[in-house]
């Protein structure tokens, strides 16, 4: 029983709690629908108009924060498609593959609206990638106040990467991509081809694999693709040359093997250097390639058939790929394929917290065959979907305090037996405890100071309350 409502807590926090404009005003119509096992999928165009969409990221605001590689950032209106640029970069280079890539938003977000973001920009004549953070004033709706947290990274107009991610410690991974320098994969001493690993100030975490140094995973060529799961599992999708494209399990420190090693280390001399060099084959590769680009992860009840898998969406591919992933999250057991070559080449997705799926088309960036209105943000969803996990919330009051809290906070709840979890603002699980009785102390040392959601699961339902840490 309190598995499954545990499932639904990511539905229930933010729903609840943070909702605002997520429900869309109108249905718009349906452009094609498809079956995810006995669930009817919906896709339908929410912002039409775009230029080359190259990230989206739902926000605490509940509005959806996208990229155009032209150096364009805005804010998208989940209810009615209404784009609202904030910033135009003005020393993003775009050029074939170059220009504005990743971005991500700080998870104190009410606290520090820093927004980061990873583009090209050209230095004297030679083109390079930094890391940037941009600070989001709400009032006025903009970005401002740009500060450079790392620079200088070697580029070319193929094979920048560059996804972002931040963790729960507060660290940010950055993936580069080799810059058309294989060699480059392998030497620590470079940043390209590596996902790197930076505290929000820019400066080297203490406990990276290597002391002083940003490079948390090397040995790739070109990662576009990064997602972590509550239990704090990393995957990453990369772009192989003409053969085996990647997913891989990301973990601290391994050798991804390029450009010694494509794809698995299934040839003689591949065998000898992973075993030399500590080389962590992937979960699954593709030969003919699909260019994998955006991955999330996706656990919500509104499209059952999809949970507990990764979602990857392809641009050479010009697909949607379903990953289930197996209980430790060591494997993948199967590949199902939607949206093959309907709406052209596939970037960039993100999750909503009530289950619904975006997805960012990239087909005015030079490769593709343009429709009208692209580039858009298409919404797959399943429009039969009724949220039952709130119905019974009251049933479940519970009492929370102090509140603000510093370093522990207590619970009183109506019965015994409950799930306890405290997520941030972008609905990730940060603590979880089981509660026999009808008490309990939250254990809040570590968190840095902010707003948080706790949620209490039992029999009779879900019902959640902000919390303040100072």
């Amino acid at each position: 029983m309190y598995l499954s409502m545990k499932k639904l807590l990511l539905f229930v926090l933010l729903a609840e709690a943070l909702a605002g404009p997520a429900a869309r005003a109108q249905e718009a119509p349906a452009l094609t629908t498809f079956q995810v096992g006995t669930t009817t999928v919906t896709v339908s165009a929410l912002a039409p108009n775009l230029a080359t969409l190259w990230e989206l990221v739902w926000g605490p605001d509940d509005f959806i924060w996208a990229t155009e590689r032209a150096g364009r950032i805005s804010r998208v209106n989940p209810a009615t498609g209404a784009v609202v640029p904030l910033l135009t970069i003005a020393d993003v280079t775009q050029n074939n593959e170059s220009g504005l890539l990743g971005m991500v938003l700080h998870p104190d977000f009410a606290a520090k609206p820093y927004v980061y973001v990873v583009y090209n920009y050209t230095d004297q004549g030679v083109l390079k990638e930094k890391l940037v953070r941009f600070t989001y004033a709400a009032s006025a709706g903009t970005l401002g106040a740009p500060l450079v947290l790392l620079g200088g990274i070697v580029a070319t107009t193929n094979h920048s990467g560059s996804r972002l991610l931040i963790l729960p410690d507060r660290t940010l991974l950055m993936t580069t991509g080799d810059a058309l320098q294989a060699s480059e994969a392998q030497n620590r001493a470079s940043l390209n081809g590596k996902i790197l690993r930076l505290n929000l100030d820019g400066t080297v975490p203490a406990d990276n694999p290597t002391p002083g140094s940003y490079v948390y995973t090397f040995g790739h060529r070109n990662p576009q693709g990064l997602v972590q799961l509550a239990d704090g599992r990393l995957y990453a999708s990369e772009h192989g040359p003409s053969n085996d494209d990647e997913v891989n399990k990301i973990e601290a420190g391994r050798n991804y093997g390029w450009p010694t090693v494509e794809g698995l280390c299934n040839l003689p001399a591949e065998a000898t250097f992973c075993t030399a060099n500590n080389v962590r084959e992937p979960l699954t590769t593709w030969t003919p390639t699909i260019a994998p680009a955006g991955l999330k992860y996706y656990d919500h009840p509104a499209i059952p058939g999809w949970r507990g898998s990764l979602l990857l969406v392809a641009l050479g591919g010009k697909r949607l790929v379903q990953l289930p992933l197996d209980a430790p999250g060591t494997a993948i057991t199967a590949r199902n394929e939607f949206l093959l070559n309907a709406f052209g080449r596939l970037r960039s997705i993100c999750v909503s917290p009530q289950g619904r799926v975006y997805v960012g088309t990239s087909n005015r960036d030079g490769r593709g065959a343009p429709a009208a209105t692209d580039d858009r943000i298409l919404v797959l969803e399943n429009r039969a979907y009724m949220p039952t996990a709130t119905r019974n919330a009251a049933a479940v009051g519970f009492e929370l305090f102090p509140n603000p809290a510093r370093q522990q906070a207590s619970l009183r709840l109506p019965s015994p037996g409950a799930h306890v979890t405290i997520c941030d603002l972008l609905g990730r699980r940060l603590r979880e405890q089981a509660v026999p009785g009808t008490t309990a102390v939250l254990d809040l040392v570590g968190l840095p100071a902010g707003r948080y959601l706790v949620a209490v699961a039992t029999a009779l339902g879900t019902a959640t309350r902000p919390l303040s840490v100072e």
